[in-house]
């Protein structure tokens, strides 16, 4: 059984982009980072993010405001981001207060900055196989883990295990497509699947993305699969110093014996998820430098 060791491959990619921005000229890529409130989570994120984008030599910028905020006041907000030619690209951090359209407020952001892929325009991009498009980070690091290790996905049955417009309907549409470590046989399941055990067995790969602690059980997969866990979830550990641990969606101890390949949580997706941030930052900053 190997590994699929994320924080490795994510450390490469970081690397990567920061000595291309050592050797590059003139101003370099400019991420603005929208937080709405306190949310312990947001603020982590945030800041984790902004640590990695000062790592590699991206210029961060933070704009904070309170859960009062009405729609339209950001929305004007993020209007004048998308006229400001030095910020390349602008990411509004999930989840915003409860009166606000998430929806709305992810289609605000122009096309061309929208380097957390969630708009509808870079969907559509997506679904029209445009080398432009910006993929959403979490299945663009899952399609980068496949090509790293080299996963053979031509003609294979991947299995994707949900069906959210962040992990599961994006990647997806990545293994679709036809292009290197894609042209795959593509199902998506999700919560109301009829026979879920039975598809799920079926798949060469398996991408578990349904967001339910330990889901996926070894009788849900067959010897020799390989297994990417997007899953990120927080289980009560009295053990553990801080009371629980994170698990995936992929009861690990039981079914990574049966694999030929696997990923970890956590040092799986992950930490691929801020790489590729990384990466559509540049791409957006080397896109902006090609239309001047």
């Amino acid at each position: 059984m190997e590994l699929l060791d994320g924080k490795k491959l994510s450390q490469e990619i970081l690397a990567e982009i920061k000595e291309k921005l050592e050797n590059a000229s003139g101003p370099k890529p400019c991420v603005t980072f929208i937080r709405i409130g306190e949310d312990p989570a947001s603020v982590y994120y945030v800041n984790s993010k902004q640590k990695k984008a000062a790592m590699v030599g991206i210029e961060s910028r933070l704009k904070t405001f309170p859960e009062t905020i009405s729609q339209e006041e950001l929305q004007s907000e993020i209007e004048a981001l998308n006229a400001d030619e030095a910020v390349h690209g602008i990411l509004v951090q999930a989840p915003l207060p409860k009166h606000m359209d998430e929806k709305t407020v992810f289609n605000t952001v122009a096309a061309e900055k929208d380097v957390d892929g969630f708009s509808s325009v870079n969907l559509g991009r997506l679904v029209q196989e445009d080398p432009e498009a910006f993929v959403a980070c979490t299945p663009a690091g899952i399609a980068e883990m496949v090509r790293r290790y080299n996963i053979d996905t031509v003609g294979k049955h991947i299995v994707v295990l949900g069906r959210s417009l962040i992990v599961g309907k994006p990647a997806a549409l990545l293994f679709m497509r036809k292009a290197p470590f894609a042209n795959a046989t593509v199902t998506v399941c999700h919560s109301r699947t009829s026979n879920l055990a039975e598809i799920t067995r079926q798949a060469d790969i398996l991408i578990a993305a349904i967001g339910s602690a330990e889901f996926v059980t070894e009788d849900m997969v067959k010897p020799g699969a390989i297994v990417i866990d997007v899953g990120i979830n927080r289980v009560d550990d009295p053990d553990s110093k801080k009371g629980y641990r994170i698990v995936g969606d992929v009861d690990f101890k039981a079914v990574s014996p049966k694999c030929e390949a696997i990923s970890p949580v956590p040092g799986g997706v992950g930490l691929m998820t801020v790489a590729l941030l990384m990466h559509n930052t540049v791409k957006a900053w080397e896109l902006s430098q090609n239309r001047k």
